[in-house]
């Protein structure tokens, strides 16, 4: 029985998809999506897929709507086309941040577009979903990787003096600490308070900063509005240095004036959404790479050897 590995890339994130093949030693697989008129989306296997273990890269990052159908459409291209196993690779899941009911009468957008993805697909490969329980919303199994790794190695290597690690709210603090302990640094944590209606938030910087490094660590930066008011806490609490990391730098609207315009020093993304534009140009925006951390965990569910040894 054929079980050869193919890895097939959306049009959300080629360059990622290129780089993972180079580290599995192999070649993206041959497909074509291209749009009509009046934007559907049209897609077709250029290759025979029978019986193969296939992995589809596809991060449902902007347009998000655009992509999340193109990854639906190759997920069905493939089960017509006989793939014994189709494994849904999204480096960055889109609508993580509707997990849950928060207000009367809205959707919980997770749980929908879980479905949407599990009806054809086998398994799911994600990195640093915004709410771990996400798991739980689909009906097949979810290898769920961390950045940290290449983030932690990044720093590292880069050793910023009397450092502190910083989670901007409560619901980051796991991630911080698990940070601060691997990189020898201490703790702080960012208390957030509304003074009232439409005004801006209070900032209290709970820990030491002052005369030392701040590492500021989050798993995504949209408009910025929070790193820069962050960014801005931790200056007037006495941090000589601040810098900033996150898995998925999505970076949408005035983020990148933002950024620019702040007194951060630097701010590293992971390359699970590709910069282009004006992002990319960005002096203050750095990228690191996962393929390598995501070639290894494709190459460990096809040869059915444990993921866990990647987690952190």
């Amino acid at each position: 029985m054929n079980n050869e590995l193919k890895v097939f890339s959306g049009s959300a994130n080629p360059e990622l998809t290129a780089e993972i093949c180079r580290n599995l030693g192999c070649q993206p697989g041959e497909c074509a999506t291209r749009r009509f008129a009046d934007g559907e989306i049209y897609f077709r296997i250029l290759e025979n897929v029978r019986g193969a273990d296939v992995f589809l890269v596809q991060p449902t990052c902007t347009p998000v709507n655009d992509h999340l159908v193109e990854l639906m459409l190759m997920i069905d291209a493939f089960r017509r086309s006989s793939a014994r196993r189709i494994t849904a690779v999204l480096p960055y899941f889109g609508y993580a941040r509707q997990d849950r009911k928060d207000q009367p009468r809205v959707p919980i957008s997770s749980k929908v577009v879980s479905d949407a993805l599990a009806k054809n697909s086998d398994r799911l490969l994600t990195m640093d979903l915004h709410a771990a329980q996400i798991q739980g919303f689909f009906d097949i199994p979810v290898d769920h990787l961390f950045a940290a790794p290449v983030l932690v190695d990044f720093f590292r290597e880069a050793r910023p003096r009397d450092l502190t690690v910083v989670s901007p709210d409560a619901g980051g603090v796991e991630r911080a600490r698990a940070f601060a302990k691997r990189l020898e640094g201490e703790l702080a944590i960012i208390d957030k308070r509304r003074t009232g209606m439409n005004e801006a938030e209070a900032m209290t910087v709970v820990g030491d900063v002052e005369g030392r490094s701040a590492l500021i660590v989050d798993d995504i930066v949209d408009t910025a509005g929070t790193l820069v008011h962050t960014v801005e806490a931790l200056r007037e609490a006495g941090a000589v240095e601040v810098l900033a990391c996150a898995t998925h730098g999505v970076l949408s609207g005035p983020a990148v004036e933002r950024i620019r315009q702040s007194s951060l020093n630097e701010l590293v993304v992971t390359d699970t959404i590709p910069l282009r534009g004006n992002v990319a140009e960005c002096p203050k925006i750095r990228v690191v790479s996962v393929a390598k951390l995501l070639a290894q965990a494709i190459e460990s569910i096809h040869d059915e050897t444990s993921v866990s040894g990647l987690f952190i």
